[in-house]
This record gives structure tokens, sequence and C-alpha cells, in this order.
């Protein structure tokens, strides 16, 4: 197994328990073919630049242990979400 790191950013407008659905939603997606490591909500930031014409979003990171075939399937699932306005997968392992 690989060690992965998935940062996600939420629409701030969506209510709290939209959010921690979402959040939910994506440790289930990883747990179904891995393992989930340490999740850490960072709450709501402000964005380098405007997405959708908002100016602040909801940040999560997950870490996790997966088979190099579910990052492709979790990206694939996160950009068809209507609640996640960007996300960004990450090897730990490479170099």
């Amino acid at each position: 197994m690989t060690n992965y790191e998935v940062m996600f950013i939420i629409d701030p407008t969506l209510e709290d328990e939209k959010k921690d659905a979402a959040v939910e939603a994506v440790k289930g997606i990883i747990a179904a073919e891995g393992e989930v490591g340490n999740v850490d909500v960072w709450g709501m930031r402000k964005l380098a630049y405007p997405i959708q014409k908002k100016t602040e979003g909801y940040y999560v990171v997950i870490e996790f242990k997966a088979e190099p075939t579910l990052p492709k399937e979790l990206d694939r699932r996160l950009k068809i979400s209507d609640s996640v306005m960007r996300h960004l997968i990450v090897n730990k392992d490479e170099k």
C-alpha cells in the first residue's frame, strides 16, 4: 500500500451537516479500498484567488493508505461532486 494525502476545499455556503457529510463521503470512498489515516479539518480559510465568485473555502486534509488504483477513482468522484470546489491528491511516498 502507498501513502497518499488528499486536500479538498468544500463550498463555504453549505450547511455544517452537508460539509460533514461531504467529509464522511470522502472517508467512505477511501475506506472501501484503503485505510483512512489522520483527518485534519482546517475549517474556513481565505482562498488565494476567487473560485466561483467565493473568497473563502472549508479546507479538509485526509491522509490515507491505498493501492495505486484508488486515487484515480477518488479524483473522478471529487471532480463530479457539487460540494467540492477544488481538490489535490498527493503521493507521499514518491521522491
